[in-house]
């Protein structure tokens, strides 16, 4: 697994980096395969990832299959919903097929545990082993949580699900879904983005000190890149994985 921070001086340089990683990755990923696999986190993310991307005439979008790696359990049209957010920002701008979109079932909002069964049914579909995705996008929170694995909670130990429950979420909504760190680490690429002076402390735990009380310091994929896209704010406080200039 190899680990490279990039640092941006702004938010819209790191949407522009993201623009060019994708481009990229998608290309690689249909020339290798028929198809680009990408899993979106919530939060501030789509939007930045979505500036550029969705105005990029190089990427052949017919070939994307979009997962979600977590997800709420509230209505699509919630506005805690990431699939919202997710279609807001990019599915409603791009010729991505309907059925090449796996959302959260509608039906089945009540029950977090059957949702997870359900979605990883969907996931079984279209991986016929572990999932391999070509990207997973994730942000990280102020604790260390990305996706919805959160400190101290059991999902960060599951070793065999793809999709799991949580229903004490201590971030509302309480009821989620979320993939688990065994289909984070087998990702051909894990690109984090965080930005802000907030963020400054947290990075440093994570890159750095790779503190392990933390669950996004466990994303490590097998075989594969954690890439970090930030801000020179976030960054800062780096010393030991000092951020480098961004090349494809």
């Amino acid at each position: 697994m190899s680990t490279k921070v990039y640092s941006f001086s702004s938010t819209n340089e790191v949407a522009q980096g993201l623009d060019k990683l994708l481009a990229h990755l998608s290309s690689e990923a249909i020339a290798r395969s028929g198809r680009f696999t990408v899993a979106f986190s919530g939060g501030s993310l789509p939007a930045t990832v979505a500036k550029y991307v969705k105005h990029n005439s190089t990427i052949d979008f017919s070939k994307w299959f979009v997962f979600w790696a977590d997800e709420r359990c509230v209505d699509h049209s919630d506005s805690e919903s990431n699939y919202r957010l997710v279609k807001e920002e990019l599915l409603d701008h791009v010729p991505i097929p309907a059925k090449q979109v796996f959302a959260i079932d509608p039906t089945l909002l009540s029950n977090s545990a059957a949702a997870a069964a359900e979605y990883q049914s969907q996931m079984v579909a279209v991986f016929d082993s572990v999932p391999v995705f070509d990207c997973i996008l994730l942000g990280i929170g102020p604790d260390g949580h990305t996706c919805s694995l959160f400190p101290g909670h059991p999902q960060i130990e599951e070793n065999d699900k793809w999709v799991v429950h949580i229903d004490d979420s201590p971030k509302p909504p309480p009821s989620r879904i979320t993939l688990t760190l065994p289909v984070l680490n087998h990702a051909r690429t894990v690109a984090f983005v965080a930005t802000g002076a907030g963020k400054r402390g947290i990075l440093r735990e994570i890159i750095d000190d790779r503190n392990l009380a933390l669950p996004a310091s466990h994303v490590a994929p097998t075989n594969g890149s954690a890439l970090w896209f930030v801000d020179h704010a976030a960054a800062q406080d780096l010393k030991i994985n000092k951020p480098a200039e961004f090349k494809l």
